[in-house]
């Protein structure tokens, strides 16, 4: 019966954040701020896609970690500042942002040459939201530093990754729900792998271990542990906010109707690393950190989309659920065309009508995919990581 409990606030916070999920995006997508067509993209099918399904997870993000049962101000205030500034930097770049540079090479490099991009004034408004997260959450001054760098490096991770129909939502499913459960079975067994003594707590006043060491002279648990305890608390109620966003607006992304965009991606990301940072012990966030940060910087020489793709169980994961392709140049744009976008799901480029009986023998040469990416079944779209590549060609395992 405890342990159903424990599970309450996790699970209440999911399913605010997928009910908060679907009315956001449907009242956004009716009445679209700015007209429909400021957040209207063109993807590889010639389609018409909406980038309002990443203010929709942001605010529901940031709904439910405001109204999550149980947790405390500071965590709470934390989690909202994580997922609200993420989403403000990602979506500026969503709506002003060109897509001529791509990754931090290309925003830093513009920068060493004068150049302020839309990706530079995030890339550093989201490292001043992680650090304004982290401070908030509070803590000593090594913690807040480790913190705002986990949240910002998520935040920016996640993105990497929203390059296909759904691949972001399921890494965001694949991260949050193991560390949600592991928050709530280590919660269970009474201590939570974070939990540390207070300095001299355990012990008896001449410097021996005091009997039921841990326990405060009143019988209760040392006050660190329980400080510590609450912050388990909030790590399990946060990443239930995006666990449950996920869960609400995957269907949308993998149908192809609509796409998370920098604004969805970083604020689910950010808070991802804004719950591991109020719930795991130093050690582990500093392993996860290194993880990310490892990540991140592979992305700027390796193709994760390529590394996918010849990973058989990673392209089926990737592939689980997404929409068959069609043939190339079978579709005609459906919908206006807005600026570029970083997302892959969608493209301001107009696919190449087919080749016909009466066009020259070399019509359909620009359409030949690289060498590289064999031709199969599946929607393969153009994207910074390939910009060579043909946006019909699939990934080489069925």
């Amino acid at each position: 019966m405890a342990n159903a409990r424990r599970a309450v606030t996790p699970a209440v916070t999911a399913v605010v954040a997928a009910a908060a999920a679907r009315a956001a995006y449907t009242a956004l997508t009716r009445n679209p701020p700015g007209g429909a067509e400021r957040w209207t993209r063109t993807n590889h099918r010639g389609e018409p896609v909406t980038l309002l399904e990443g203010p929709a997870a942001a605010l529901a993000g940031a709904i439910a970690a405001a109204a999550a049962p149980g947790v405390p101000a500071r965590s709470r205030a934390a989690l909202v500042t994580a997922a609200t500034g993420a989403a403000v930097f990602g979506g500026y770049d969503d709506i002003a942002g060109s897509g001529d540079r791509r990754g931090f090479r290309g925003h830093l490099g513009a920068l060493a040459h004068g150049q302020v991009t839309t990706g530079a004034v995030k890339i550093g408004g989201i490292g001043a939201t992680g650090v304004t997260a982290a401070a908030v959450g509070g803590g000593p001054a090594v913690d807040v530093a480790i913190n705002a760098a986990l949240i910002a490096g998520s935040a920016n991770l996640l993105n990497l990754f929203d390059l296909r129909p759904g691949r972001a939502l399921k890494v965001a499913l694949a991260a949050g729900v193991p560390l949600g459960i592991s928050q709530i079975a280590l919660r269970s067994a009474g201590r939570p792998r974070s939990a540390r003594p207070a300095p001299g707590a355990g012990r008896a006043p001449g410097g021996g271990r005091r009997l039921g060491g841990g326990r405060a002279p009143g019988g209760g648990r040392a006050r660190s542990a329980g400080r510590v305890g609450s912050a388990g608390w909030a790590g399990g109620a946060g990443v239930a906010a995006p666990v449950g966003v996920a869960v609400a607006l995957l269907a949308e992304d993998l149908g192809e109707r609509a796409m998370l965009g920098d604004a969805g991606a970083n604020a689910l990301g950010a808070l991802l690393g804004a719950a591991a940072a109020g719930s795991l012990s130093r050690r582990a966030r500093i392993a996860v950190l290194a993880g990310v940060t490892a990540l991140t910087a592979a992305s700027e020489v390796v193709s994760f989309t390529k590394v996918i793709q010849r990973t058989p169980p990673l392209h089926w994961l990737d592939m689980l659920g997404r929409r068959p392709a069609h043939a190339a140049g079978s579709a005609t744009p459906a919908g206006p065309v807005g600026p570029a976008t970083s997302d892959a799901t969608a493209s301001t480029v107009t696919p190449a009508a087919p080749d016909t009986a009466a066009a020259p023998d070399t019509a359909g040469t620009s359409a030949t995919p690289d060498a590289s990416v064999p031709t199969q079944r599946g929607p393969y779209v153009t994207s910074h990581e390939a910009p060579g590549h043909n946006a019909l060609a699939a990934p080489p395992f069925p």
